[in-house]
């Protein structure tokens, strides 16, 4: 068995313990770069980054937070209310407490709603936006259906039910076994929670106020969120580019994680000339 990655943790100001880490392996004789900071999607958690932080951790410093009542991350009881303002305020925090004043924010459909809110509301400390498969939140989605089925049969079983939904014909089964595993372990009453407050928000409007330069990501079989949604988003942010993986449904940092981070490199390299 293969024993967990080891997490350095961090206290939120409303005592939540939350699990991060930092992989840098760029040529240390260099000046230091701008990291890289990864938010993991819903059901989630740092091991759901094995193929990208490979790629991005030689060329920048690669941080990643696992989202509260994710990972090794604490789960808060419901005396504390979810919202992706809670969430946004735990990466401020974190970067704060480790003397990170901005960053280029990779997220990864729930995660891309915190780092949308981040780049709203603290443009300073995003210097570029990269977005997968990561609409305004999840109003215009059916995932307000999901939290009875979580209560009804399981997360992992209600993700082997729409595995179709996330994964492409031909898909290793081994990696679709694994992470129907991994999002199984998560607890079915905070994924609730999660779920249903994104299934409650819908930031369109909010978009114009994002003024670094964004990366869309959008997949060519989307069967969660609505294909118009990206495209309303590309026209919205002054400095966006939609990109469509064709063919491919929801789950793109999961399916191909690999094709991903080089599009997140050679976005980079584009905005620094």
């Amino acid at each position: 068995m293969t024993p967990p990655p080891t997490m350095a943790f961090h206290t939120a100001s409303d005592g939540i313990r939350l699990a991060w880490r930092m992989d840098d392996f760029t040529s240390p004789w260099l000046p230091p770069r701008t990291p890289i900071l990864l938010l993991h999607p819903a059901m989630g958690e740092y091991r759901r980054w094995y193929g990208w932080i490979p790629i991005l951790a030689r060329e920048y410093p690669v941080l990643s937070l696992e989202l509260r009542g994710h990972g090794a991350s604490e789960i808060p009881d419901e005396s504390k209310p979810i919202t992706v303002e809670r969430l946004a305020d735990d990466v401020r925090e974190l970067l704060d407490a480790i003397g990170v004043p901005r960053v280029h924010l990779v997220g990864n459909s729930a995660g891309g709603y915190v780092g949308q809110r981040l780049a709203i509301e603290d443009p300073q400390r995003i210097a570029a936006l990269m977005l997968f498969a990561s609409t305004p939140g999840l109003r215009n989605s059916k995932a307000h259906t999901w939290p009875a089925e979580f209560a009804r049969v399981g997360i992992e079983a209600f993700v082997r039910a729409t595995v179709k939904d996330r994964f492409p014909p031909g898909t290793d089964p081994g990696l679709v076994d694994w992470f129907c595993r991994q999002t199984g372990t998560n607890d079915p009453a905070w994924i609730g929670r999660f779920v249903t407050h994104m299934a409650s928000r819908d930031w369109t409007a909010d978009l114009p106020r994002i003024t670094c330069p964004t990366l869309i990501v959008e997949p060519g079989d989307e069967p969660i969120g609505s294909h118009y949604q990206y495209e309303i988003m590309r026209d919205l942010i002054p400095k966006a580019e939609l990109l469509t993986y064709e063919g491919m449904p929801h789950n793109l940092g999961d399916a191909v994680p690999e094709r991903c981070a080089r599009d997140v490199l050679a976005f980079l390299q584009r905005q620094e000339g």
